[in-house]
């Protein structure tokens, strides 16, 4: 029987990070993976394709609407889907193999088949042949993550009645996509396909769309979505959805309390992920789930079965990639006496919409429901010399910081670049700095990131330059 200091069971961004990290510090380690490439959802059916087709949908959006401005003359321009999904697989591809150099380069043996505990200690690697081999782990390290979720009475027919996954992968663009739910998938997939053409309305039962996120993202989201044609029914709860042939129709109430339907030939379900936890047989481990299906871990990550621990997706908490990373190195770290730390108030959100959201620490909302007394300063893109140059004008840099000590409680972005612009408020934030600190660091101009001066500065005082 192999053995092995550390097995990671799962190769998404927490599974293979956690494995690289433990083989880094000396472990000898494992992974276990049930799929035949590794990088789990996030680098097969999730971050990495979607951004993909987000990019090709929006060279084409440009070509079609903004060239013209920029002087750039061109015939009409026509959207192939199919080259579309090929060139995002070949970026799949690309990424998964590295993932099989860093699993080589780190000496980390990796296991295809699906995992499953024998004992706290043993864990049997299933083949898709059906052979099977069981080896011994010191640790185990969960990192299975999640699935898409759905309404209990929907049936995913994954041809018409879609999943982020099948939405992927489509050989056709839709003539009319409805999209259940407004959250951060729903809302990247819709544009994706609303660029390519297709009419797309957007379900969502709360009263807004990216409802976790501060309210001056979501007001200015909405707005410009709409702008680009995008159409939302709010407030809206959906009942049934029906397939007939290549119509889907979805059947809700208003919140009138009124019936509402709306017609499309795809139907994507975007309401969530769910642990995925299936096949790994915790029982015969003693490994305990809470009552919505994921893995229990205390503040250590740990299980109440001290030799295995989990990390993701598969546990409480925002559904990141990057959370999942930064929770297996933790873990491979705690396993090698150290005594590393995750704020996760500072992990960042992000959804890749044109323009883009970020947000970081504590929403405006938030504050007031725990009583804090805060100032905001705001900054709007359009105002930036950058922003004008390029034509990308709409959303704003909003910061919220204590309204007696100046420090930065929260970031939030929408605009051009707002995914990499707000890195900076993570490491304002993770050092405790103050909008006046902001406020007095210089930013190379013309740049996006003055916004987030300005901002600092419109907090401290209402001393923006340029607004």
């Amino acid at each position: 029987m192999s053995q092995f200091d550390v097995t990671v069971i799962g190769s998404g961004p927490g599974g293979y990070v956690a494995a690289i990290r433990a083989a880094q510090l000396g472990f000898k380690t494992a992974i276990i993976e049930k799929y035949s490439t590794l990088g789990g959802t996030c680098l097969n059916v999730g971050c990495i394709p979607s951004k993909a087709l987000l990019d090709s949908s929006e060279h084409f959006e440009n070509a079609k609407h903004n060239f013209a401005g920029h002087g750039i003359l061109i015939n009409e321009p026509q959207a192939d889907i199919i080259r579309m999904v090929e060139r995002k697989n070949e970026v799949v591809d690309q990424t998964t193999k590295g993932i099989n150099f860093l699993m080589d380069k780190n000496k980390i043996t990796v296991f295809e088949g699906l995992g499953s505990f024998e004992s706290a200690t043993q864990i049997k690697v299933t083949k898709n042949d059906g052979s099977s081999e069981t080896i011994e782990s010191k640790y185990t390290i969960i990192a299975t993550g999640s699935k898409p979720s759905s309404l209990p009475f929907i049936t995913i027919d994954k041809e018409r009645i879609i999943t982020s996954t099948e939405a992927l992968n489509l050989k056709e663009i839709p003539k009319h996509l409805v999209v259940i739910g407004g959250g951060v998938i729903g809302l990247e997939l819709g544009s994706v396909y609303l660029r390519l053409g297709a009419q797309v309305t957007v379900v969502e039962f709360m009263d807004k769309i990216i409802p976790g996120m501060d309210g001056a993202l979501s007001k200015e989201l909405t707005k410009v979505l709409k702008k680009q044609g995008m159409k939302f029914m709010l407030s809206t709860a959906v009942s049934a959805v029906e397939r007939n042939g290549d119509t889907v129709k979805i059947t809700a109430k208003d919140k009138k309390g009124e019936e509402v339907t709306v017609e499309g030939d795809y139907c994507l379900v975007s309401v969530g992920r769910r642990p995925y936890t299936d096949g790994l047989a915790l029982e015969k481990a003693g490994v305990e789930l809470d009552e919505r299906g994921r893995v229990k871990t205390n503040d250590h990550l740990q299980t109440n079965v001290a030799n295995i621990y989990a990390i993701g997706d598969v546990i409480k908490g925002a559904m990141l990639a990057h959370k999942a990373e930064e929770e297996g190195v933790l873990v491979a770290e705690q396993l090698a006496g150290q005594k590393p730390h995750i704020n996760y108030n500072l992990i960042p959100g992000v959804v890749y919409t044109w323009p883009e959201v970020a947000g970081v620490g504590k929403t405006e909302e938030q504050l007031k429901e725990e009583g804090v007394a805060y100032k905001v300063g705001s900054f709007p893109m359009r105002a930036l010399g950058r922003s004008r140059a390029s034509g990308d004008i709409d959303g704003l840099v909003k910061i919220i910081a204590d309204e007696k000590t100046d420090e930065v409680l929260g970031m939030h972005i929408i605009g051009a670049r707002a995914a990499d612009l707000i890195a900076e408020g993570v490491i304002a934030m993770e050092f405790r700095a103050s909008a006046e600190d902001i406020a007095r660091s210089s930013h190379a101009h013309p740049t996006y990131a003055e916004a987030i001066k300005e901002a600092a500065l419109d907090a401290t005082g209402k001393r923006s330059i340029h607004m």
